[in-house]
């Protein structure tokens, strides 16, 4: 698995471990609870675990590949980690926060919309969910050699993207291309809140 053979690079020290620190800072501004987290695609190195137990939330972790889970274990042997592939898998709990960053864009563009519906619905409400997604009008996908292995990247396209989420009664807080002109686009969505009124109609 190409994974596997990549996992040294992001547990090593030359691995850029400030990669979407900022943009998750900015996620955390709309959280209005702190509560449980989950990194979907958690790799090995780690930084996303750690921001999140600073920032006071009970975390968890799930990646597909053996390699990365053994090396994030090491390091946060108190965290619960899940071996298992998003496509497939089942959240066991609503989460206050869900970060899928550079992570999702590597499965099978076919099972994109699955597995963003599937996000969405892990969300408790007024949870914030953010990822990472090509800044592509149109579906597509794409291989390219990466340390010497092929990394496959997908998109389904801003227009689908935001269609998907606000069927998902969930709301795209923030946009943005933050490596421009690099086509890489992060977005920052939340889950409605239960409205008093709803809540006493239940």
């Amino acid at each position: 698995m190409s994974y596997d053979k990549l996992a040294f690079h992001w547990n090593s020290d030359e691995f850029n471990r400030s990669n979407g620190i900022a943009q998750h800072h900015r996620a955390f501004r709309f959280a209005s609870t702190k509560g449980t987290a989950i990194d979907i695609g958690c790799g090995s190195s780690g930084r996303m675990i750690d921001l999140m137990i600073s920032e006071g939330f009970d975390v968890e972790g799930l990646d597909i590949s053996p390699e990365m889970v053994r090396l994030a274990r090491l390091r946060h042997p108190q965290v619960l980690f899940h071996l298992a592939d998003i496509c497939d898998w089942e959240f066991p709990r609503k989460f206050d926060l869900i970060s899928a960053w550079d992570s999702i864009w590597h499965a099978p563009l076919a099972a994109h919309e699955a597995i963003l519906r599937k996000l969405c619905g892990g969300l408790n409400h007024g949870g914030i969910l953010i990822f990472t997604s090509g800044g592509v009008d149109r579906a597509g996908e794409v291989t390219h050699p990466f340390l010497g292995q092929p990394l496959y990247h997908a998109a389904l396209g801003i227009p689908r993207l935001l269609e998907i989420v606000s069927r998902e009664g969930c709301i795209c807080r923030h946009l943005e291309y933050d490596q421009y002109p690099e086509p890489h686009l992060y977005l920052i969505i939340q889950r409605a809140e239960i409205s008093t009124e709803s809540s006493r109609q239940a």
